[in-house]
């Protein structure tokens, strides 16, 4: 949703307000930034810097209809949902699965539950948006049920496939192309950062899901081009993204306090609302709980899910940017006012979450006993760089278990492992880690041997 500036005044006033837009909004992630960094230096967590975010645009939107200045505030704050998606999104996407460091001193376990789990959320959630629209144009019920099947897995997959490839395209790239040397890093820098947006762009282009794409990309190039960068160039891809990331993650926050403010909203409909909040809470614990059950059948004892991890994604998972922006572009294409109602209500549920449980979200970790002192784990939990995360260890109970149960644990012992898969096939091709370590053997055996002849010589 977004208001061009008056196309009745001279480009001289226009370029004046949009200047002033522009520093209204860098005031505003100004503000933002600061308040953030006195909240964590304070250690006061039960105001996170997205909710810090959201208040100040929340402050500035309600102070902008109090002054009766929202036609020139709007005009200020030229926001389109075009802009989120292709410019705004893409960053938050690729920051998520191309770094993992865990917040509120968590172990790197839980981190990725919830942040990966929750990634994924937008990517399945945008995906099933485009299928839905697709699908209402279309009269039968029947095909509509097999339809919106075909074309999830269609945008899902393939989305996936363009993602990964892109991702193993820049990883051979990086390795052969021998850009790892002083004069040529910048060269280096570009072509990583520009890889995520030509995998978002490629899929959207193609119909697909670029949040999909964008976000395989990700786990791909941090798997296997990043090792073929050089060292400086390693830390300046890993500082620019965290960067734009964060700016990009801000402005969401402060845009959608703003937009909450000033959007007309419709309450007429409150019990909508109210069961909305509540079937969502219910059908997260069902979602979450009956998944780590499945999940921790076919884990061994050590790798399983801990109840109070289960616990902690459940409450603390919930994101509101994409459902946000889904939201509002449903206004223009549902008809009959039926996406105002359903934009006022992922309002409330945005707010809920952001503000209420976001504040709380310290205090439940804690009542969890899943805080640590961000190095060092005061439950025994560790993440073994070769074998995964190890949890918690338990004694299984033999009674409770079942015929099904140990033959998923058995097909799950023989089945040979994609950490196997990658170690002695994938990683090798990929990437120049395996020569590095063939150079490396091959010198020290020669110093071995020199320093037999050595010894011989001697004798």
């Amino acid at each position: 949703m977004g208001i061009s500036p008056a196309e009745s005044g001279s480009p001289e006033k226009e370029q004046q307000a949009a200047g002033v837009g522009i520093l209204l909004q860098i005031m505003m992630l100004v503000l933002s930034f600061v308040l953030g960094h006195v909240l964590r230096r304070h250690k006061f967590y039960y105001l996170p810097e997205a909710s810090a975010s959201l208040l100040i645009g929340l402050i500035v939107g309600g102070l902008a209809n109090i002054s009766n200045t929202e036609t020139s505030i709007r005009a200020w704050f030229n926001f389109h949902e075009e802009f989120f998606f292709l410019f705004l999104l893409p960053p938050i996407i690729f920051q998520s699965g191309f770094s993992l460091s865990a917040e509120l001193g968590t172990d790197t376990n839980l981190y990725a539950l919830v942040f990966g789990e929750s990634v994924l959320n937008d990517a399945m959630a945008i995906s099933l948006y485009r299928t839905m629209s697709i699908v209402r144009k279309h009269a039968s019920s029947a095909q509509n049920f097999f339809m919106v099947i075909f074309r999830f897995l269609e945008t899902f997959v393939g989305s996936m496939s363009a993602g990964v490839g892109v991702g193993f395209v820049s990883a051979l790239l990086f390795k052969y192309a021998g850009l790892d040397v002083d004069n040529l890093q910048n060269l280096e820098c570009c072509l990583f950062v520009l890889f995520p947006y030509f995998s978002y762009m490629l899929a959207e282009g193609l119909g697909l899901s670029g949040i999909v794409s964008i976000l395989f990309t990700a786990i791909v190039m941090k798997h296997y081009s990043y090792s073929n960068l050089s060292e400086n160039s390693q830390q300046f891809v890993s500082d620019f993204f965290h960067l734009i990331s964060s700016l990009a993650e801000t402005f969401t926050f402060i845009y959608m306090g703003f937009d909450i403010a000033m959007e007309k909203h419709s309450w007429s409909h409150l019990g909508f609302i109210f069961f909305s909040i509540i079937f969502i809470v219910v059908a997260r614990a069902a979602n979450v709980f009956s998944c780590a059950y499945l999940v921790n059948l076919v884990r061994p004892v050590h790798r399983q899910i801990p109840l109070k991890h289960q616990k902690a994604l459940w409450y603390s998972g919930l994101r509101g940017a994409m459902a946000f922006a889904l939201a509002l572009q449903s206004v223009h294409d549902l008809p009959e006012g039926r996406g105002q109602i359903i934009f006022t209500a992922t309002t409330a549920i945005v707010v809920l979450s952001v503000l209420l449980i976001g504040g709380s979200t310290g205090t439940m970790l804690e009542a969890l006993h899943v805080v640590g002192d961000g190095h060092d784990s005061h439950l025994g939990e560790s993440f073994d760089v070769n074998n995964g995360y190890v949890a918690p260890s338990f004694k299984e109970d033999g009674t409770s278990g079942n015929g099904i149960k140990m033959k998923l644990k058995e097909f799950h012992k023989r089945t040979s492992s994609f950490t196997a898969l990658d170690r002695n096939y994938l990683t090798p091709f990929f990437t120049s880690q395996n020569e590095d370590d063939e150079g490396g053997e091959a010198l020290l055996d020669e110093r071995i041997s020199s320093s037999k002849r050595g010894g011989f010589l001697g004798q």
